[in-house]
């Protein structure tokens, strides 16, 4: 967090196998209108359908398959 106070990063990613499961997580420090650090914000994404995905889909598709 440090770094992200100073400014010298703005973001930071990684990822984990957690139950089975390909998580993802990344925070991105939060700066006000004049750059002066607020604090940090995490998004977390459970990406384990995604990394089975193959070949192609290019029209839009509602399904959850």
């Amino acid at each position: 967090m440090e770094d992200f106070k100073s400014g010298k990063e703005s973001s930071a990613a990684f990822w984990i196998n957690f139950k089975e499961r390909f998580i993802y997580i990344e925070y991105f420090a939060i700066k006000g209108k004049d750059g002066e650090y607020l604090g940090v914000v995490e998004f977390t994404q459970d990406l384990t359908k995604l990394r089975k995905l193959e070949g192609e889909q290019r029209l839009l598709n509602y399904s959850n398959e």
